[in-house]
């Protein structure tokens, strides 16, 4: 081969190596590798971070028993009438007297008695969650849901005129303690109404996240409207401006019903008992030899 073959091959040998090396970009010592163009590398997952956002929960609440108002003394708004919920041979029953007024002059005020001995009452599930009850008394038949030292009257939709009596009675509404029973107890009804007003905006934010466009706007037309509900059913209960006793009962009441909606169990899970720690091994005694 001549001279100026030689050289002509190293020339075109040369202009294929920087035809490469400009096809490819420079790519330093622990630089990232090149994505080609058109595609799309992930970003690097920091250490400790989740895979993926956890979905909105409810936390999970207590929801009280018959046991919370066994044998105590209730009073619509915390002061007019007053019923006892007691144990009977067949299950539960109530005692119950009413104040009301007169059906043709709503200022002449008249009371009206159950009975001297407690009425029965039949259980009806939980269909918001709470224990649910049905006052087996043909002058007004009552459902009352059972909350936490109260119930709240859900039926008769309006009141009633006991004829026998000539009387119109009202048993809507939260029953619950006289305040004077419970003046002691501001922090724990503020505490527990906090607690419930968590659970509650949770379960909506939960319930929402579950739903389509159409079912999202009415329960934001249901949250916004609970308030309105609650203020109307707590406004005559006594003392509420100081102690809030109403409001926390109806709140953790719509607390329970948004687990039952979705689902949830309701009750926390037990605190895990503490494992007893071993036993310190016993020192050794040496017995000095004879």
């Amino acid at each position: 081969m001549s001279r100026s073959t030689r050289f002509a091959v190293s020339l075109a040998a040369l202009a294929t190596m920087i035809a490469g090396a400009q096809a490819q970009p420079l790519q330093l010592p622990g630089a990232q590798p090149f994505n080609a163009t058109g595609t799309l590398q992930a970003a690097p997952v920091q250490p400790g971070a989740p895979s993926q956002p956890r979905p909105p929960s409810m936390p999970a609440i207590k929801v009280a028993g018959e046991e919370a108002i066994l044998g105590k003394i209730l009073h619509r708004n915390g002061n007019h009438g007053e019923a006892t919920f007691s144990r009977m041979a067949s299950g539960y029953g109530m005692k119950l007297s009413l104040d009301g007024f007169r059906p043709a002059n709503l200022v002449e005020p008249c009371s009206v008695s159950f009975g001297n001995e407690p009425l029965p009452v039949t259980a009806i599930g939980r269909p918001s969650g709470v224990p649910r009850y049905r006052l087996e008394a043909p002058i007004c038949p009552i459902v009352f849901d059972v909350l936490d030292g109260a119930f709240l009257v859900v039926e008769p939709n309006e009141p009633c005129v006991v004829e026998a009596a000539q009387c119109r009675i009202d048993p809507r509404g939260l029953w619950g303690p006289d305040a004077r029973t419970i003046s002691g107890q501001a922090k724990e009804i503020e505490s527990a109404r906090g607690a419930a007003e968590r659970a509650v905006r949770e379960g909506y934010r939960t319930l929402t996240a579950r739903s389509d466009a159409v079912e999202q706007r009415s329960i934001a037309r249901e949250q916004a409207g609970f308030s309105a509900e609650r203020e109307m059913i707590c406004r005559d209960f006594q003392r509420e401006g100081q102690l809030g006793f109403c409001a926390a009962r109806i709140t953790a009441a719509r607390a329970a019903y948004l687990r039952a909606r979705l689902g949830l169990n309701t009750e926390p899970k037990p605190a895990a008992k503490p494992k007893p720690r071993p036993a310190a091994p016993k020192p050794l005694s040496l017995t000095p030899t004879q």
